[in-house]
């Protein structure tokens, strides 16, 4: 019978790791910052442990020991001021995130800075887009993305135009790559024909292309305040009980000009994953949600377990076939690679 020596080799530790298929390194992290308004603020998130809203001013300081771990990429989401209808606030140049891009890129100025492009924390209904009259009827087989029991439309085409003029914004302001969130038909076409247009042709998009409807998202609803305050979001995000709809969303967004494509959420969407690494030819980006963090928070504590669970999870999800992993335990996680 044939010895399989390796197999017994890799019961040294030291061997272990040096025949290791999957290797997780801090680049491949990206470290997601909810900016806010002020000076010194460094408000705890309730629902998130060990994650704050930060003023811009405590977010330079954070970014600089992050910069030092090897984190080498991060995103940003806004906490504005105030809201309306049609987040107006999203494209305001002097805009929260739009002021903590400059003053991150003035400051560490190789550091990937990653924008997300929607709307939902600037509305004062909370949904993605822009609302086509709350009680307008329903008609079958309109293009908008719609809710027949709350009466309710989303208006693709003039959310459209309004995430262009956010994404142009932020590459104003400095940002590498754009983010767009929103899960409206054409938006990547659509702000990379408005960046093209406008000069900033070098400006990456980072398509949220496989967002499904999931109930990992709650912890970072609380963050930003950015739940619907009526319906859903069924309509725009994706079925969870389907795989080859992502498959063609992600399709949809490369052929409209997407740098990277991303699924969210990742460790429930693993085979999505998987397969979108195995047939698109671009790097994917997996989103280790707020629920997914928080759930194995409240599961290790006291139990001294949770480093070994994240890195467990980050390293599944690289093993999927993610290039790179937005996630909460990135500053931490990179402590402990290293």
């Amino acid at each position: 019978m044939p010895v399989n020596r390796l197999r017994r080799l890799r019961r040294n530790s030291a061997i272990r790791d040096w025949v290791s298929e999957t290797v997780l390194r801090p680049k491949d992290l990206i470290l997601p910052y909810f900016v806010i308004d002020g000076k010194g603020v460094d408000r705890p998130i309730k629902s998130l442990p060990e994650v704050s809203h930060l003023s811009i001013d405590k977010l330079l300081k954070e970014i600089a020991k992050v910069e030092k771990r090897g984190i080498r990429s991060i995103l940003l989401f806004g906490v504005p001021k105030k809201k309306d209808k049609i987040g107006s606030e999203a494209y305001n140049k002097d805009g929260i995130v739009q002021r903590a891009t400059k003053a991150i890129k003035k400051e560490f100025e190789d550091l990937v800075v990653i924008t997300d492009v929607c709307l939902c924390s600037y509305t004062s209904h909370g949904h993605c887009g822009i609302i086509k009259g709350q009680g307008t009827p329903y008609h079958k087989g309109t293009e908008q993305a719609s809710d027949k029991r709350q009466g309710y439309i989303i208006d693709n085409d003039k959310t459209l135009k309004i995430l262009a003029k956010i994404a142009l914004s932020h590459a104003e302001a400095g940002a590498d790559l754009v983010a767009p969130s929103a899960m409206m038909d054409g938006q990547v076409m659509s702000i990379r024909e408005g960046l093209d247009k406008n000069g900033f042709k070098d400006i990456g998009i980072m398509a949220y292309a496989a967002k499904y409807a999931s109930n990992f998202y709650g912890p970072f609803r609380e963050a930003l305040d950015s739940g619907p305050h009526f319906g859903d979001r069924k309509t725009y995000q994706m079925d969870f009980r389907n795989s080859d709809q992502a498959l063609r969303e992600i399709g949809h967004d490369i052929e409209e000009g997407a740098d990277i494509v991303m699924v969210k959420p990742a460790l429930s969407y693993l085979d999505i994953i998987y397969r979108a690494k195995e047939k698109f030819n671009v790097p994917v980006a997996a989103y280790n949600v707020s629920g997914e963090y928080a759930m194995v928070k409240a599961y290790s504590q006291g139990q001294g377990i949770e480093k070994e669970l994240a890195l467990e999870i980050l390293t599944s999800i690289k093993r999927a076939g993610a290039d790179f992993i937005i996630t909460y335990w990135a500053k931490e996680a990179a402590g402990w690679l290293n």
